[in-house]
């Protein structure tokens, strides 16, 4: 009986709940290679916006690939900073324009609506999240348009 009573509070105690020590939840967002990646991917932005409106399209792809992996490994933290969801929203409205003037307008529109919905679902909504809300709609509205023609 002894043996029962121990193995049912063992059984109890094990199906509990745990204390789990959890550090900060953000805490590679403090460290410094996080603001530099940002920083970087910020300069890109420009150096490829720069190549995009000068018509050279090869060089611009080639700066959004280099983008690529600073974007992923920035948002792949638990709460990307603003700064960091911005410069990688830029890159991704870049590529989608790169791919939007070489009439791939599936690919751009897929490219729009992943910012469309980035900035539906960012939180909290201010007037610089509905600005780019609105720039990926009318984005979105000109793939429309150009698949139908």
């Amino acid at each position: 009986m002894r043996h029962t009573a121990f193995l049912a509070a063992l059984l109890m105690t094990a199906c509990g709940p745990t204390q789990v020590n959890t550090p900060r939840a953000n805490l590679a967002v403090e460290e410094s290679w996080y603001e530099e990646a940002v920083q970087q991917l910020i300069q890109l932005n420009r150096e490829a916006e720069a190549l995009l409106r000068g018509g050279k399209t090869e060089q611009t792809a080639a700066l959004i690939t280099k983008g690529q992996p600073l974007m992923t490994r920035l948002l792949s933290v638990q709460r990307p900073t603003l700064a960091a969801v911005e410069a990688s929203s830029d890159l991704d409205e870049l590529y989608g324009r790169m791919l939007l003037s070489n009439r791939h307008y599936g690919w751009a529109r897929l490219l729009f609506q992943k910012n469309l919905a980035r900035w539906t679902n960012w939180r909290p909504q201010t007037a610089e999240t509905a600005r780019r809300r609105e720039i990926a709609k009318g984005h979105i509205a000109e793939c429309d348009r150009l698949m139908v023609n």
